[in-house]
């Protein structure tokens, strides 16, 4: 997989997992254990974006 298409996959997923915890938020039966799960995953996504995007910039 090149750098592009995982970057691309990586945004790809942030979006989603963006939504849901939205989605999520609004609920008022809220488990407050999962969003915060997503919100780590959602986190840890967007770290990796970063690195790889600072990678290939040098």
């Amino acid at each position: 997989m090149s750098l592009t298409s995982h970057l691309a996959e990586l945004r790809r997923k942030h979006e989603i997992l963006s939504r849901q915890v939205e989605e999520e938020a609004r609920n008022p039966a809220t488990d407050s254990i999962a969003l915060t799960e997503m919100k780590k995953r959602k986190l840890a996504i967007k770290q990796q974006i970063e690195k790889l995007s600072s990678e290939a910039a040098h």
